[in-house]
């Protein structure tokens, strides 16, 4: 289930990676991401995932959150919390946030395509009204009796192409502010596979201190 998680965190890593920056690999993954949203039953079967997603991750909530009242009893009466109950609870803890940070970077990488969509299709609005002012532009010399007609026309060209251009702008830095998320959680992930070691170094130790406990008592 790690495993599987750490595999999945790492894809989403790289495919948010490649929708930060402007390459040819960007250009194939809004092609699979378009084609994996309009398909007909992809959206299902994303809605499907995500929601066993989160029953997984409620259900590990569910265990910690148990792991942790024992281990108020445990305190209150004295006893330290068992070496099994220490391993299931940074098991739980390690699924829980792998499963937090893979949502989350699902999240991120939808807006980043939606952003990108967006700024496409208004970098192609800008493009055809500055064709059509260009071209009004020429008519406007050619025909005298039309020129006031084709002025107020340019007039309000323009405008719509200063709110085109406002809106260009604000989409570009809401994508700079995804982008700087999608790298902090690059980050993230990075200090999370550390920790991940760690816990397999600890999950390793306190196996070893159950068998000699095992031995111990045998032996009695």
């Amino acid at each position: 289930m790690i495993q599987l998680l750490f595999l999945v965190l790492v894809a989403e890593a790289a495919v948010a990676a490649v929708l930060l920056f402007k390459t040819p690999l960007r250009k194939l993954a809004v092609l699979g991401i378009d084609r994996l949203k309009r398909g007909r039953r992809a959206p299902v079967a994303v809605k499907t995932v995500a929601g066993v997603v989160l029953a997984l991750l409620a259900s590990t909530l569910y265990s910690l959150a148990e792991i942790s009242g024992r281990t108020g009893e445990s305190e209150s009466g004295g006893v330290a919390l068992s070496p099994t109950d220490q391993i299931l609870f940074s098991r739980h803890l390690l699924e829980a946030s792998l499963m937090g940070y893979s949502l989350f970077l699902a999240l991120i990488i939808d807006r980043l395509h939606q952003y990108i969509r967006e700024l496409r299709g208004l970098k192609k609005n800008v493009e055809a009204v500055s064709k059509h002012n260009k071209m009004l532009e020429e008519a406007k010399h050619g025909r005298s009796e039309e020129t006031k007609k084709y002025q107020e026309e340019i007039a309000a060209l323009n405008e719509d192409m200063k709110k085109l251009k406002l809106q260009v702008q604000e989409k570009t830095e809401e994508v700079h502010v995804a982008e700087d998320k999608a790298l902090a959680i690059r980050k993230q992930s990075e200090s999370l596979l550390l920790e991940y070691d760690r816990l397999l170094e600890d999950n390793q130790h306190l196996r070893e201190q159950l068998r000699s406990i095992d031995l111990r008592l045998s032996s009695s």
